[in-house]
């Protein structure tokens, strides 16, 4: 599975952006699909995740209320619609997955559980 992220870019804090990620190499609508994000001298950290069959979302607590993750399974794309956002989302995000079909193995916020990495799209949020 390839992924590409895309959809970064400079907004001001309180402004959106939708990031986009799209697959190729494998259909992605048997598997979970996560966002996690990484900001310069810090550890990549879990931003939201969505069980294969799409009705199940995790959201880390910073951005509950926020961010919406979801799918288009026509379009092979994941999406993370951000909303109000903070200078402290500043990081690149990485979109990823496991490739695991039907897996639910519950620990969506691990990096440890995810094979497979788009490139990351950088997000930055002026104060």
């Amino acid at each position: 599975v390839q992924l590409q992220a895309s959809g970064g870019g400079l907004v001001q804090a309180g402004g959106s952006l939708r990031l986009s990620c799209a697959a190729s190499g494998s259909t992605i609508s048997k598997y979970v699909m996560g966002w996690f994000r990484q900001a310069p001298g810090k550890e990549r950290e879990f931003v939201a995740a969505m069980n294969w069959s799409g009705l199940s979302t995790y959201y880390t607590d910073s951005v509950k209320g926020r961010f919406t993750i979801s799918r288009d399974n026509a379009k092979n794309t994941v999406y993370l619609q951000m909303n109000s956002l903070k200078p402290e989302d500043t990081a690149v995000y990485f979109c990823a997955t496991n490739a695991r079909a039907y897996w639910s193995g519950g620990y969506y916020y691990s990096r440890d559980e995810y094979d497979y990495w788009g490139q990351g799209t950088l997000v930055t949020v002026s104060s």
